[in-house]
């Protein structure tokens, strides 16, 4: 995603490592790295765990509203923990919305909760974050997660998510172009990853994940 902005603000660069293994950065706001060379996507999730096996990283952000939005809070329930970019016109809407569709398709008590940690911290104001709630219709359960800087490149580590800035100047003003890995973990209701998918991913083979976590 490119965006203009009229004051540069330093990012934490880094590459993130799935499981050891590099995931390419790719340009064009949001990385396709479940794709096989012919362009088809390989099926179910990226990686598995046993239940109990890996404890998801706890987070204390702010959501959309200046609330409190933290993994703590979602004890007892399943989550749905993704990495957006809210200025991303390209793959992070898709992949939001696929999120929506497949949690609108669930029986209202299985229904997982999704929580959006921000990877743009140039893209983290409120007018950005609704317009995108709106627009991309995830539906009520979806939340974003804001918060400084150093505080989003805390929480992108501890998840293995690479983010790059590549930061241009054109005519005196900076444009940034923010490249991430897009990826979306479902963590049980005890707080343990069970699945990582990357994107892109079906509906039906999360639905069948977050099914089966649910019976």
């Amino acid at each position: 995603m490119t965006s203009e902005y009229p004051r540069p603000v330093a990012l934490v660069r880094m590459r993130g490592a799935i499981l050891g293994v590099a995931v390419l950065l790719l340009a064009g706001c949001g990385s396709s790295p479940a794709m096989q060379s012919g362009g088809a996507i390989i099926g179910g999730p990226a990686t598995k765990w046993a239940s109990g096996a890996k404890r998801a990283p706890k987070f204390s952000l702010k959501d959309q509203n200046g609330r409190p939005v933290s993994l703590a809070a979602y004890d007892g329930r399943t989550v749905v923990v993704t990495f957006l970019d809210p200025l991303c016109r390209n793959y992070c809407p898709i992949e939001a919305a696929r999120l929506g569709d497949v949690v609108r398709s669930l029986p209202p008590a299985a229904r997982p909760a999704i929580v959006s940690i921000s990877v743009n911290v140039f893209g983290n104001a409120r007018r950005y974050l609704l317009q995108d709630i709106q627009k991309w219709k995830v539906g009520s359960e979806f939340r974003w997660a804001v918060g400084t800087p150093s505080q989003l490149a805390s929480v992108w580590k501890r998840y293995d998510i690479g983010v790059l800035d590549q930061a241009k100047t054109i005519a005196g003003v900076t444009v940034h172009n923010i490249v991430h890995t897009e990826a979306a973990y479902v963590v049980d209701a005890q707080g343990y990853e069970r699945a990582l998918y990357l994107w892109p991913f079906t509906a039906a083979d999360m639905k069948s994940t977050l099914t089966a976590l649910s019976g």
